[in-house]
């Protein structure tokens, strides 16, 4: 018989917003918010960087994981998911300003003006520059700060504040700049900056080596978070609350267990055939029977009519060779059929990646 693979405790709950946090991350906590990543240019080399060698230096664009070559694969993504706004990110996005610039006035074009869109960069870029992206529409800007102070994006952040975008810092929180971040907060409370986003530093696949030069240690459980960066963040809040702008600690359990999963939740939602289910870990699941193409419409002929399948409940999906029908009935061709029938579990994502093949007989 069929069974459910177990889910793993994960902080996947959506919590309510804030007191004036910025709209991009109460966005991305419901899962809304498509991530539009349009350049793998950086030429910063930021040794925490967790960029993946698949993305970094690229050109290429990616639409939440779907690569696109064209703005109309990019606004098809992001009708998949019913996005209410949109992240753009890098690599730099300002390596390439004119491509980022066109991004937002496409969004803006294709699901209008109440879609949120957000940048992020590290370059103080020119300050003219920021009122033709307040043209374009642009809702929310994010700078990473390289040097740790915002001595030399001042007058950039004031051109986007006039421009009536809403500036912010984002930094990832690491335990051994303690007196750095600190002095942070008093520069911002200065500075036309609105949010500070503090995230939780991770080791990843991409910066571990660096991150062991660094002596960085892993704080135990199921994510990548460096131990100590949580408490440092935590306490940076604590002392942000007189202060004229508002500090939000993102950790790392909860950007990967509970933001991806709410996004992948919202995509599997809107793009579920009939005959799929959407399972407790935000996976696809259907029942299979392996078919060759020759076979394949004379097979789906005996199946509808011997179980009386409606239209749209059944289909030939020819890239993996297999009927793919409601999980329920696979099962119960499974106890009389002598051919393989399988449950298939999917990532609800453009290219459906698969993840789970558990098969229902032993006819295989």
């Amino acid at each position: 018989m069929f069974h459910m693979t177990m889910s793993l405790p994960m902080a996947t709950e959506i919590l309510p917003a804030e007191a004036g946090e910025a709209e991009g991350c109460v966005q991305c906590q419901r899962g809304s918010k498509m991530v539009l990543f349009v350049t793998g240019k950086c030429h910063w080399g930021c040794d925490y960087c967790p960029l993946s060698d698949n993305r970094r230096e690229s050109p290429d664009m990616f639409a939440n994981e779907r690569r696109c070559t064209t703005w109309d694969e990019v606004i098809e993504e992001g009708h998949a998911m019913n996005a209410t706004g949109t992240g753009i990110t890098g690599g730099d996005p300002m390596l390439d300003l004119e491509k980022s610039l066109e991004a937002v006035r496409q969004l803006k074009s294709a699901f209008g003006e109440t879609h949120h869109v957000h940048i992020y960069t590290s370059i103080p870029f020119k300050a003219e520059r920021a009122k033709d992206f307040g043209e374009a529409g642009l809702d929310e800007i994010r700078f990473h700060l390289l040097d740790g102070t915002v001595g030399k994006y001042l007058s950039v952040m004031q051109a986007c504040r006039d421009a009536d975008i809403n500036v912010g810092v984002e930094l990832p929180c690491e335990p051994d700049k303690e007196n750095q971040l600190f002095a942070l907060l008093d520069e911002l409370d200065s500075s036309p900056v609105q949010f500070l986003n503090l995230n939780e530093l991770e080791i990843t696949v991409g910066n571990q080596e660096n991150m062991d030069v660094r002596g960085f240690n892993l704080s135990g459980g199921i994510t990548a978070a460096a131990e100590g960066s949580a408490e440092l963040a935590l306490r940076l809040k604590e002392a942000s609350q007189p202060l004229d702008f508002h500090l939000k600690f993102c950790s790392a359990r909860f950007k990967d267990a509970g933001q991806l999963r709410a996004r992948f939740r919202r995509r599997g939602q809107a793009t579920l055939r009939p005959y799929e289910v959407l399972t407790n870990d935000d996976t696809i699941a259907f029942g299979a029977i392996p078919t060759d193409l020759d076979d394949a419409h004379d097979d789906i002929a005996e199946l509808r009519r011997e179980m009386g399948i409606a239209e749209g409940w059944i289909r030939y999906d020819a890239q993996h060779k297999r009927i793919e029908l409601p999980l329920a009935l696979a099962e119960e061709l499974s106890e009389v059929v002598h051919v393989p029938v399988q449950l298939v579990e999917v990532h609800p994502t453009h290219d459906r990646l698969e993840v789970g093949l558990v098969h229902l007989n032993d006819h295989r």
